[in-house]
Parts: structure tokens; C-alpha cells; sequence
């Protein structure tokens, strides 16, 4: 069983990652549709291979779970930044609580098809990433907020996505 990830990542906002070397603060905000089409290529490559079901090990997801973890990371993503976008500025919005390890097991990740997985990424990747680029100049500076409480603007949402994507681009590289 994967041990559920509890850290707290938006330190990734701050410094660079130590394990992936993605570095937000250097990350402009207009590459982030380019990096999150990039990355979702590179995964759906991945999810071509002969062993994109069969874990590593007993404690790291395959690349089918990584591939299906991104694609519904697009998909939370957009949905949150619409939310951030919905509002006229004056109220934060709050994010709905995802537990992405919980869902990897209900949605029974390490078994879905891997050219299904590949496809709806692409699909999802694309409209997270033509999303970002719609926004206008005055609205990066809009706000939202996790449940947990980390606030984000639209500028630092896009980063943070990022990592996401480009982090699982490093976990299964092959």
C-alpha cells in the first residue's frame, strides 16, 4: 500500500524542488501552458511502455497511477481556477478539499486503461493549460484559498500547479 502524502508542498513556491528542480520563483507565469502540455506529453509517452502498470516498488505508484493522478490534477486545477476567476475580486474563494490518495484508490487508478489514461490527460492538459493562458494581465493578482487555509493568487496557483505536473514528469522518467 502507498503510504498517503501528507506534506504540505507549498514551500514550492518559495525555493526550488530538491528532488525535481523545478524553481517557481523563475517559472514565469506565461509558460505555464507550455510546461503543463510539455509535461502531459512526456507523461503520455510514458504511459506507452510495456511496464507502465507495474510499481517500482511496493511504496511508489506506476506511471498508469502517476498519468491518472495528473489528469485529474489538470482537472482540479482548472475547476479552481475558474472558481478564483467566477468571483469580482471582493471574496476569497475556497477550494474543496481533494485527497488525492483516497481518490487514487476509489477511482482504482492501477487499473485503468493506460491509452484511456493518455488520452484523457491530453484532453485535460489542454484545457488547464488554454485556461491559464485566457487570463487577462488584471486578473493574475485575484485570490483563492485551500482548505487548509494556504492563500494563493492566480500567478502563484499556476506555479504551484506546475510542480505538480513537472514533479510526476521526474517520477516516471524512465
Amino acid at each position: 500500500m502507498i503510504v498517503p502524502d501528507t506534506k504540505n508542498w507549498t514551500w514550492v513556491l518559495e525555493r526550488a524542488c530538491a528532488e525535481c528542480g523545478f524553481d517557481a520563483e523563475a517559472t514565469a507565469y506565461s509558460a505555464v501552458p507550455e510546461i503543463v502540455l510539455d509535461s502531459a506529453t512526456r507523461i503520455g509517452s510514458a504511459l506507452e511502455r510495456d511496464d507502465a502498470r507495474v510499481r517500482p516498488d511496493e511504496a511508489t505508484w506506476s506511471v498508469l497511477e502517476y498519468g491518472a493522478h495528473v489528469r485529474d490534477v489538470c482537472r482540479i486545477f482548472d475547476t479552481r481556477l475558474a472558481l478564483m476567476l467566477d468571483g469580482d475580486g471582493t471574496e476569497v474563494p475556497r477550494f474543496e478539499n481533494w485527497d488525492q490518495d483516497a481518490t487514487a484508490v476509489a477511482d482504482r487508478y492501477d487499473r485503468q486503461d493506460p491509452a484511456v489514461v493518455a488520452r484523457e490527460l491530453a484532453l485535460a492538459a489542454d484545457r488547464v493549460a488554454a485556461a491559464f493562458a485566457a487570463v487577462p494581465a488584471d486578473q493574475l493578482q485575484l485570490r483563492g484559498a485551500r482548505s487548509d487555509g494556504s492563500l494563493f493568487t492566480v500567478t502563484s496557483l499556476g506555479r504551484y500547479f506546475l510542480h505538480d505536473v513537472v514533479h510526476h514528469v521526474h517520477d516516471v522518467r524512465g
